[in-house]
C-alpha cells in the first residue's frame, strides 16, 4: 500500500518503519521511557537516523536501559562504553545516561507519571507541513526544567520535544500523512 508520510518517514526505509509504527504512539513505563530520553539524548546534534541505526547495540551496552542496572556503572563501564563502536562515543553523553538512571531511582515520584504530566491538555491545530512543528514547547520547557531539578543531564527544551513527539505526548504528523488520527484533525 502507498501511504503518504510525514516527509522525513519517506527518506529511508528505517525512517518509514520507525514513522508507521513508533513515532507519535503513546509509550508508557518507566524503563521504555527511560529509553527514550537516553537516546534522545544521545541524537543531540546528530541525525535521528544514526541513532535508530545504533539502538539494538544501544540496548545491549546500556542493559537493556534498565536504570537499575545502569545505575551501578563505574569508570570501567565507562571506558567499556567510550571503546564500542556500535554506539556513539561521547563521553558527555554516555556519563549523562548514568547521571540520569540515578536521578531516576532517586526520585520521589513515577518517571512515566512525571513526564506525561507535561503533555499538553489541549491538542494544538495539526502542522500542516514539518516547517511547522515547533523545536520547543512551553511544556518542553517545564518538562526540561523538571528533570534538571531532578538531577537529569543533557535534557535541554529541544530533546524534551523529541522525546515528547517520540513518545505520543504530542501528535506531530502533518494533516496529510496516513497516521494523523481523528481525534486531532486538520
Amino acid at each position: 500500500m502507498n501511504r503518504v508520510r510525514c516527509a522525513w518517514g519517506d527518506s529511508a526505509p528505517d525512517y518509514a518503519d520507525y514513522h508507521d509504527t513508533e513515532w507519535g504512539v503513546p509509550l508508557h513505563g518507566r524503563d521504555a521511557l527511560f529509553e527514550r530520553i537516553s537516546l534522545e539524548a544521545f541524537q543531540s546534534g546528530l541525525s535521528w537516523i544514526t541513532i535508530l541505526r545504533k539502538r539494538e547495540n544501544f540496548r545491549r551496552a546500556f542493559a537493556g536501559f534498565v536504570p537499575d542496572a545502569i545505575a551501578a556503572f563505574d569508570t570501567t563501564d565507562v571506558e567499556r562504553l567510550m571503546a564500542d563502536t556500535g554506539i556513539v562515543r561521547n563521553r558527555a553523553k554516555v556519563t549523562a545516561t548514568i547521571t540520569n538512571a540515578r536521578a531516576v531511582l532517586a526520585m520521589d515520584t513515577d518517571l512515566d507519571d512525571l513526564l506525561w504530566s507535561f503533555a499538553p491538555g489541549v491538542k494544538p491545530a495539526r502542522p500542516k507541513t514539518m516547517a511547522d512543528v515547533p523545536a520547543i514547547t512551553p511544556e518542553s520547557t517545564a518538562m526540561s526544567k523538571a528533570l534538571k531539578k531532578r538531577g537529569f543531564a543533557f535534557v535541554g527544551p529541544t530533546t524534551c520535544y523529541a522525546l515528547m513527539q517520540a513518545t505520543g505526548m504530542v501528535d506531530d504528523h502533518v494533516r496529510t500523512c496516513w497516521r494523523a488520527t481523528p481525534e486531532n484533525p486538520a
